[in-house]
């Protein structure tokens, strides 16, 4: 679906298409605006936790909080606690962590409740991976509610290489129904399995929305775009192949585009004050 690898934005304005795209998609009686949080509001950082979103992205993402008939989501593959603390917004904005796998709607509640077998299996990866971690340079896990992630973001390129090599053998021995996720710099594997696509639907249902706008930069994001229908839109932020219908360049483009879109949101409800 994507138009290309021509990023969608020049010259400081959008392209015409994105524009005609994100002017179709502001009418839509109900809209849900869905948003990967790193790479795509904040720019990528060494330290996860000094992760931030822009100035121009959090302004844009509050505008598009305050209209009516108008949800944003945040969808990550952060846990939930990590998410809160480096997005920091109100409790108007739904929060999608570890993938789908915790959600916080507008009555928070925690949907992750792991079994015996799913216990026990998180035993086991967490002992595999911090041997691993433990013998090559700036490679770390960080624990998450249903699995771990291998970062190798600090990593020489043969050390992160070796990391991944030796993780997903090891694992295909020791814990053989884990779930594996790629993405950049970075393994993540889980005793169970969701994607991001799968919560973007849930969140669809949930908000009634009648359009989503999703955005994300990540290989994870790849199962939102191509969850989206012919009504919705999706932006992908950066380089890699994608199923995403336009591209941006990174972070401070799609703050562009997010303020773009809640001009054009605010105009057509305004034309169309019954909007609920």
């Amino acid at each position: 679906m994507a138009q290309g690898d021509r990023p969608a934005t020049s010259g400081g304005g959008l392209r015409r298409g994105l524009r005609d795209a994100l002017a179709t998609l502001a009418g839509t009686p109900r809209l849900l605006v869905a948003l990967d949080f790193d790479g795509t509001l904040a720019p990528e950082v060494d330290d996860p936790e000094k992760a931030r979103a822009t100035p121009e992205a959090r302004a844009a993402v509050e505008r598009l909080i305050a209209l009516p008939a108008t949800r944003v989501a945040l969808v990550s593959g952060r846990s939930l606690d990590d998410l809160e603390k480096v997005a920091s917004f109100d409790d108007r904005v739904l929060l999608v962590g570890s993938h789908g796998i915790e959600l916080r709607l507008d009555e928070p509640d925690d949907v992750l409740a792991l079994d015996e077998d799913e216990r026990e299996q998180l035993g086991v990866l967490g002992q595999v991976l911090d041997q691993i971690a433990g013998t090559l340079d700036s490679v770390w896990i960080e624990p998450k509610p249903a699995g771990f992630a291998l970062h190798t973001r600090l990593a020489t390129e043969r050390h992160s290489r070796v990391a991944h090599l030796v993780a997903i053998n090891e694992l295909k021995a020791e814990a053989p129904e884990a779930k594996v996720r790629l993405g950049k710099n970075v393994i993540e594997f889980s005793v169970r399995s969701t994607t991001k696509g799968e919560a973007v639907e849930h969140l669809r249902r949930y908000t009634r929305a009648t359009a989503v706008f999703y955005a994300g930069d990540d290989v994870t994001d790849e199962d939102a775009f191509v969850a989206l229908t012919a009504d919705d839109l999706g932006l992908k932020s950066g380089d890699g192949a994608t199923a995403a219908d336009h591209r941006v360049e990174g972070p401070a483009q799609v703050a562009s585009v997010l303020s773009a879109l809640a001009s054009l949101r605010a105009a057509a409800l305004e034309d169309s004050p019954h909007t609920n």
